[in-house]
């Protein structure tokens, strides 16, 4: 696909910039030039574009999903239809710079670590490979927050993604529909985006929902001088979709996120079925043409969504309703934690959403009646039932009424199958599969790294690589040559060369390009142990002042990650390390050795500049804890070992490039399962050398006040709650972790061997493309082919 032409681009630039702003390319604002040329691009891809006309007759498959990390536009979409370098040469033609204007665009903050960005790179392969793959979502106003640091600590700042605008999206005002609340109704107002394929004439599309008021402003009240009362209902409505994920410590909050799953279920729901209705004036065979994935149990309730509207609006019956749902959803199954999969109180359900509840009420004893049918015990039954002790269980609803449920991870699914859903495997073993997350190489290499892709490309001798990831086992026949590797070698510190600039300009940090930049990039959770990468900098900290290092190799360890607003714990983990931060870097005698940099508002364009410039990828989770992760892929795919435990799709990835090209460390999931009943973290604590110094700095005033971080440190050797003390055995794994990163120290001594490692990461990172992910679902749960037009 390239439809490009110099002069008519340049032209219809300066007409929009004329007829939508009033000004010339000399007069504009950054803002109105991002725009009006992404506007011209909108015009070139819509030829291809036909957001799901009813004339399509093949069976289609439907991504729910309440995050959507997508990245900057701009960059992706000219990558993708293969105009970079033109729309790049036109501009420089009139004094323009790409570069300059791609960082115009903000980053829109739809999702908050993998999930989102899990849903962004299916969307992209799918439409590359041209599968029939749609997205439904919210277009949240202020997404997830921006991240600031004041005075230490992290603080959330309302980040409007939307002041200038979104040129990428399409306002559909007369597809709305109405969602009924118990105490309201809004409106779902639909915003489509395209998602443009790699040099591919499919163009699917994600539609995103806008909540507004039935009834905008209320000139009554406003005229009786009421003016807060006027705007009430408008900002009632706009609540629903005004951020991702709102605090929900409090009532108020839960009932908003309750209402927020609803809304874009029921929005995307009705959608669908409108439109099948067009297409067949039929439902009997919705499940024959429509796939539909649930990414999480966000939008489990879709299950009971679809029942409603199909026995109130559609006369079915209950057992058919249930039924069509059975045969329409599939799961995704995204956490091993039980305390981590979602329930709602039942009396919240039966205010908000009354029919709702009934019609979960109504499966909940189907589900019964069916597991006595199998001769299940009344305790079994108890244990799968989908509501119990008050509590609506959503991925017991999501599993029944579901045609499969996937892990997303090899490990992950043998612990799903063989633990945390165990008994439902015993039931139905045939709806369970593992389908292994992947990253899109279009973005997190073609684009994020063009110096490595170049080199890539002019080995292989041509550009393959792009659409189908394993040719890159075809650099197997230069993995040592010296000139390859030489040439990568130049390539990672380019990267590194950029980063540092980088985190100068926007962090005032200075750092060594040329030390080992060690990164741990991804959510603030405490099972992702970024305490345990803290204490081991301040136990190597300690050591380095005190000369028993001699061999430690130059090190930066860079830092991203949010925390939800709620969560205090996590919150003051990021604290402690801002703190660690502020005294290592300027301590005279270890600044020349040891830096740490924890990047503000971490987002995808952050992370397209830390992952290339990558030495180490940090993936320390508690074996059993971690799904997946995909930001180890991307490391991989740029040529970065992983020091990490056997956890997620960590396992997959040494498998592929194998255990001396990496560095594992810490206990097994079978070893955590086995120390947990009798677990002492205080026996490590007082026994592994250096570890007690590098906890007790939490609270002896080492790096703030006594009692600023006294709240982590209870965490570690304090019972708090029912899982005890050190719930994800950090200090177990102290010793472990801190000897896997003496490895690392003699590894990067020689940069030649460490080089070897990373190519061999990268040449084997094929397997991790989505790609290879969205063609397993589509053969295997979707039932969907590639369409041409």
């Amino acid at each position: 696909m390239n439809l490009f032409s110099k002069e008519d681009f340049i032209f219809n630039v300066k007409t929009t910039l004329r007829s939508n702003y009033g000004v010339g390319l000399d007069q504009a604002e950054d803002y109105e030039i991002y725009n009006s040329v992404s506007k011209v691009i909108m015009r070139i891809l819509s030829q291809y574009w036909e957001p799901e006309p009813a004339k399509h007759t093949h069976r289609s498959a439907y991504y729910l999903s309440s995050e959507y990390l997508m990245g900057r536009a701009l960059s992706n979409n000219l990558t993708n239809l293969t105009i970079y370098r033109d729309v790049k040469d036109a501009l420089e033609e009139v004094g323009l710079n790409l570069n300059a204007i791609e960082d115009v665009e903000r980053d829109a903050g739809l999702g908050n670590g993998g999930l989102g960005r899990l849903a962004a790179c299916f969307l992209d392969s799918a439409a590359t490979h041209g599968y029939p793959l749609h997205g439904y979502g919210i277009r949240y106003e202020y997404g997830i927050f921006k991240q600031k640091w004041e005075d230490g600590r992290q603080v959330e700042k309302a980040d409007d993604w939307l002041r200038y605008g979104d040129p990428w999206s399409i306002r559909r005002e007369s597809e709305r529909v109405k969602v009924h609340y118990a105490d309201q109704t809004v409106y779902a107002v639909p915003y489509d985006t395209p998602i443009v394929g790699y040099n591919s004439n499919i163009i699917n599309t994600l539609r995103l929902w806008r909540s507004e008021p039935i009834e905008e402003f209320n000139f009554e009240l406003f005229n009786n001088q009421d003016y807060d009362a006027a705007m009430y209902e408008k900002n009632r409505a706009e609540d629903i979709s005004r951020v991702l994920y709102p605090n929900d410590d409090r009532l108020e909050g839960k009932i908003l996120r309750l209402k927020q799953q609803y809304f874009f279920v029921s929005a995307s729901i009705q959608d669908l079925l409108a439109k099948h209705k067009q297409k067949t004036q039929r439902l009997d065979d919705f499940a024959e043409r429509n796939a539909l994935q649930l990414n999480d149990t966000h939008p489990a309730v879709a299950i009971a969504e679809i029942i409603r509207l199909l026995i109130d609006q559609e006369d079915f019956s209950f057992e058919d309703a249930l039924k069509l749902a059975q045969q329409t959803f599939s799961y995704t199954n995204h956490t091993i934690m039980s305390e981590a999969l979602e329930s709602w109180d039942e009396d919240l359900y039966r205010r908000i959403l009354p029919r709702i509840y009934d019609i979960i009420c109504q499966i909940d004893q189907v589900m019964i009646k069916d597991l006595q049918n199998k001769g299940l015990s009344e305790d079994r039954i108890n244990d799968l039932r989908i509501i119990r002790d008050g509590r609506i269980r959503m991925a017991h609803l999501s599993i029944y009424g579901s045609k499969f449920v996937n892990g997303v991870a090899a490990l992950h699914t043998q612990i799903l199958i063989s633990q945390e859903l165990k008994h439902f495997y015993d039931v139905w073993p045939e709806k369970f599969q593992n389908k292994t997350n992947g990253i899109t190489q279009r973005r997190w290499l073609l684009l994020s790294n063009p110096e490595l892709s170049e080199l890539i490309t002019e080995t292989l001798g041509d550009d393959e690589w792009i659409r189908e990831l394993d040719e890159l086992e075809r650099l197997s026949l230069y993995e040592n040559d010296p000139e390859f590797i030489a040439a990568f070698r130049a390539v990672k510190q380019q990267k590194k060369n950029q980063l540092a600039d980088y985190i100068r300009e926007h962090e005032g940090i200075e750092i060594d390009p040329t030390s080992l930049f060690d990164i741990q990039i991804k959510r603030l959770h405490e099972y992702k142990r970024q305490l345990m990468n803290a204490l081991l900098i301040v136990d190597t900290y300690y050591k380095l002042k005190s000369g028993q290092l001699p061999d430690f190799q130059p090190r930066t360890y860079f830092f991203g990650a949010k925390s939800a607003p709620g969560y205090y714990l996590a919150k003051r983990i990021i604290a402690f390390i801002l703190a660690i931060q502020e005294k290592v870097n300027h301590d005279p005698e270890t600044k020349d050795r040891l830096k740490v940099v924890f990047v503000e508002n971490y987002n995808v364009t952050y992370a397209e500049k830390l992952v290339p410039a990558a030495d180490l990828s940090e993936q320390i989770s508690t074996a059993g804890k971690e799904a997946s992760g995909t930001g180890n892929m991307k490391f991989m795919l740029n040529g970065a070992p992983t020091i990490g435990t056997m956890d997620g799709a960590n396992v997959e990835i040494v498998e592929a490039s194998g255990m001396e090209n990496n560095f594992i460390f810490g206990l097994s999931v079978d070893e955590v399962n086995s120390l947990r009943p009798n677990y002492r973290p205080r026996d490590y604590y007082e026994s592994v050398e250096g570890l007690k110094a590098a906890v007790d700095s939490l609270i002896d005033g080492s790096f703030a006040p006594p009692e600023t971080f006294r709240q982590v440190y209870n965490s570690l050797l304090e019972p708090n709650g029912w899982d005890g003390p050190d719930a994800y055995m950090v200090l177990a794994d102290f010793e472990s972790y801190r000897e896997a990163h003496r490895l690392v120290d003699q590894a990067f001594a020689d940069p030649i061997k460490y080089a070897q490692m990373g190519i061999q990461n990268m040449i084997h990172s094929g397997i991790f493309s989505s790609d290879r992910t969205i063609a397993d679902y589509a053969r295997e749960i979707w039932f969907i082919k590639p369409i041409n037009r």
